[in-house]
C-alpha cells in the first residue's frame, strides 16, 4: 500500500492542506516492509532489560529493549533511533513493528545501520503493569508532557550510558544521525529532547503528538516561532478524528505546529490523514517515514516566512539573515577567566573584560585577535563609552574597589567618579549621567560624568527584583533595565534633570520551563530601538513597543552575561558568553555610541 498520495499533507513547500482522496481509519492496513522481512534480510536481535536507578526520576522502574542490527558488527559506532513508550514500538503484533522495518529499511540501504533503544515510561510505587501492554504508569504525563530538560538529561545522561555499558555496543555522538520517536504524549517527549538538546538528538518522528495543554505542550508553535531555529528536523503525523478534549484539539494542535516549522524553515514534513488517536495510521506510513526521516541532510534549508509580518513585527526573520541557526556564531577569543562588559566604541572596535584576570581586552573593527588593552587594573563588570570619549566603568572587589571609575582611552588614566557603591553594569546618556544597577538593592543609581570620589550617589529608581543590565533606546528618551531575579525588563522615562519617573515592567523576558527567573542580564539596543538582552535562554529580542520578537540561541550552555553591537558598520553581535567571546552578522546596526 501507498499511504502518501492519499492523504492531507503539508510540507516544507506549502503551508495549506490539500484534500486528496480519503482514507476511512479502518482501512489503515501494515504493508509489507512492516509484516515480513524480504527475503535474504537478516534478523537483528532484540533484549530486554530494566533500568531502576534514575536520579532524575527517582524510585522509577521501567521496561526497556535494546535492537541491535544484524550489520553492526561493533567496528564503528551505530546510528541510534529511541522509542518512547517502546512496547507498542518494539512488539511485532502491535502497530509499529519496528525489527521488521529496521531490518527491511537497513537491508536496503534505506537508513544507516541503527540501534534501537526503546523506553517505556517509569512506574512509581506497587502494581507496575506488565512491560508489553499500556497500563497506567504512573509517570508517564510527569516524564512525557513536562517541557524542559528532565528527561533528555535522564535519556542522555543515565538509560543510555547504562543500556551501551550493559550490552557493550557503540552509539555515535552524531547528533545527525540520533533520531527520537513516540506517539501521543511520547511525541511531544520526543520533540522536547531534541528541542532542549540538539547537540544530541537532531531528527524527530512523533505520531499523533499531544501539543496541547496537558502540561503547557500548547506552547510550542508560539515558541517554534519566537526561538532561533534548531537544527532538527521533524516528521509530524496525525488524523483528523484525532482527541479534542480537555487539553485541546490534537489535529488543531499538530496543523498549529507544522505552520510555525513553516514559517520558521525548518525542514518538515505533516501528514494528517483521517485515524484516531491510535498508532495504526503512524505505523502504516512508518517505513516511508523513516525514508524521508533518515534522508540526506538538505544543502540549504527553506528560507522563514516573510510576506504576513507588518511593518512593526520585529521577527528574527528581520534581523538574522535566513533565519539564523545556532551555528552563526564565530568565535572571537577563548581562554579567559570570566567575560563580561561587553561595549564598543564609534567606530566599532569591541572592548569587554577578564573580570577574573583584572584585564581589559580590544578587538579591532576589522577583526583578529583580541588584544590586552588594560592590564593589571580594577576587575570590571560594566564598561561604557560616553559622549566625551572617556570608558566609563563599574569595578568589583571589596567594598573599598567597587567603585564608578573613567578611563582615558588614550593614556588609559584611570579616575574615580563615585565610591560606596554596588554596582553591577552601567550606561552613560549623552546629557552627561551614568545610570548603573545596583543588582542587591534592587536599585538604579544616577551620577554624573563630571562627579569625582562621589560619596554614595542617590538612587533613581527602586524596586526591582536583581536589576542587572541596563540600556537607553536611541532617542534616549527611556531607560531599560532587566531583571535577573524575575522575568521582566523595566523601562523609565528620563527627565531633563536625569532623574526618572514612570517605571513600567512591559518587557515580558521567557525563562526556562520550572524557573521563576529569566536569568535578565547584560543589555544593549539597536539603531531600530530594539532592545537584545542575554538570559538564560539566550539572548532575548524586543520590539520598541516592548513586545517579544525572538530568542537567538546562546553559543554554548555557559551563561551568556553581556553583548553589544561591534564590527564594520556595528552589525556585528557580540556576546560574553563565561570563558569565550562570540560574534555573529545581523541585518540591523548597534544604536549610536553618544
Amino acid at each position: 500500500m501507498k499511504p502518501f498520495p492519499l492523504l492531507l499533507r503539508l510540507t516544507v513547500a506549502a503551508a495549506l492542506l490539500v484534500p486528496t482522496i480519503p482514507l476511512r481509519a479502518e482501512d489503515y492496513t501494515l504493508g509489507s516492509e512492516s509484516t515480513e522481512r524480504a527475503p535474504g534480510v537478516p534478523k537483528g536481535r532484540v533484549e530486554t532489560f530494566q533500568f531502576n536507578d534514575s536520579k532524575v526520576f527517582p524510585d522509577t522502574t521501567r521496561d526497556c529493549w535494546i535492537y541491535i542490527p544484524a550489520q553492526y558488527d561493533g567496528t564503528k559506532p551505530a546510528a541510534l533511533m529511541v522509542f518512547q513508550d517502546g512496547h507498542e514500538y518494539v512488539s511485532e503484533k502491535a502497530s509499529q513493528r519496528v525489527p521488521i522495518v529496521f531490518d527491511n529499511l537497513i537491508a536496503k540501504g534505506d537508513m544507516p545501520v541503527t540501534i534501537g533503544i526503546f523506553i517505556n515510561p517509569g512506574h512509581r510505587g506497587t502494581n507496575t503493569p506488565p512491560a508489553n501492554t499500556w497500563g497506567n504508569r504512573s509517570n508517564r504525563s510527569y516524564e512525557f508532557d513536562s517541557l524542559g530538560g528532565d528527561y533528555a538529561r535522564f535519556l542522555i545522561n543515565e538509560l543510555l550510558p547504562y543500556a551501551v555499558s550493559k550490552y557493550q555496543v557503540k552509539i555515535t555522538d552524531d547528533p545527525e544521525l540520533r533520531a527520537i520517536c513516540g506517539m501521543s504524549s511520547g511525541a511531544i517527549c520526543a520533540f522536547t529532547v531534541a528541542w532542549e538538546r540538539p547537540d544530541s538528538f537532531r531528527k524527530v518522528l512523533s505520531q499523533i503528538g499531544s501539543f496541547t495543554n496537558i502540561r503547557g505542550g500548547h506552547v510550542y508553535p508560539a515558541l517554534i516561532r519566537k526561538t532561533e531555529r534548531k537544527p532538527i528536523r521533524v516528521f509530524l503525523q496525525d488524523g483528523s478524528n484525532d482527541l479534542n478534549n480537555l487539553h485541546g484539539n490534537w489535529p488543531l494542535a499538530n496543523q498549529e505546529m507544522a505552520s510555525a516549522l513553516a514559517f520558521m524553515g525548518y525542514d518538515f514534513k505533516f501528514v494528517l490523514g483521517t485515524g484516531n488517536h491510535s498508532g495504526r495510521h503512524g505505523g502504516v506510513i512508518l517505513p516511508d517515514s523513516l525514508r524521508w526521516l533518515w534522508r540526506p541532510t538538505m544543502t540549504s534549508l527553506p528560507k522563514p516566512l516573510t510576506k504576513d509580518n507588518l511593518g512593526g513585527d520585529e521577527a528574527l526573520s528581520k534581523v538574522l539573515a535566513d533565519g539564523g541557526k545556532p551555528g552563526d556564531w564565530e568565535l572571537v577569543g577563548e581562554g579567559y577567566g570570566f567575560t563580561d562588559g561587553a561595549c564598543s566604541d564609534a567606530d566599532g572596535n569591541l572592548y569587554f573584560s577578564d573580570l577574573s584576570n583584572a584585564t581589559v581586552y580590544r578587538a579591532s573593527v576589522n577583526g583578529g585577535k583580541p588584544e590586552k588593552w588594560l592590564e593589571n587594573g580594577p576587575k570590571i563588570s560594566g564598561l561604557k563609552f560616553g559622549a566625551d570619549g572617556r570608558l566609563y566603568a563599574a569595578t568589583q572587589g571589596s567594598d573599598k574597589e567597587k567603585r564608578i571609575i573613567s578611563i582615558d582611552p588614550i593614556s588609559k588614566t584611570i579616575e574615580t567618579v563615585a565610591t560606596d557603591v554596588q554596582p553591577n553594569d552601567l550606561i552613560v546618556s549623552k546629557s552627561g549621567w551614568i545610570y548603573f544597577t545596583d543588582t542587591g538593592a534592587g536599585q538604579v543609581v544616577a551620577v554624573p560624568t563630571s562627579a569625582r570620589n562621589m560619596s554614595r550617589p542617590h538612587p533613581v529608581a527602586g524596586g526591582i527584583n536583581k536589576p542587572n543590565g541596563i540600556a537607553l533606546t536611541p532617542d534616549q528618551h527611556q531607560l531599560v533595565v532587566s531583571e535577573y531575579g524575575g522575568t521582566n525588563a523595566w523601562t523609565f522615562l528620563i527627565q531633563d534633570d536625569g532623574t526618572l519617573r514612570g517605571g513600567e515592567k512591559n518587557l515580558e523576558l521567557r525563562a526556562p520551563p520550572g524557573k521563576t527567573d529569566s536569568g535578565g542580564d547584560g543589555m544593549t539596543t539597536d539603531a531600530q530601538g530594539r532592545a537584545w538582552i542575554t538570559s538564560h535562554l539566550g539572548i532575548q529580542m524586543f520590539d520598541p513597543n516592548g513586545r517579544m520578537g525572538g530568542i537567538v540561541s546562546r553559543p554554548q550552555e555557559k551563561g551568556t552575561v553581556s553583548c553589544t553591537f561591534a564590527g564594520p558598520g556595528r552589525a556585528w553581535l557580540y556576546v560574553c558568553n563565561s570563558d569565550k567571546v562570540y560574534r555573529r552578522k545581523t541585518l540591523t546596526t548597534g544604536a549610536a555610541i553618544p
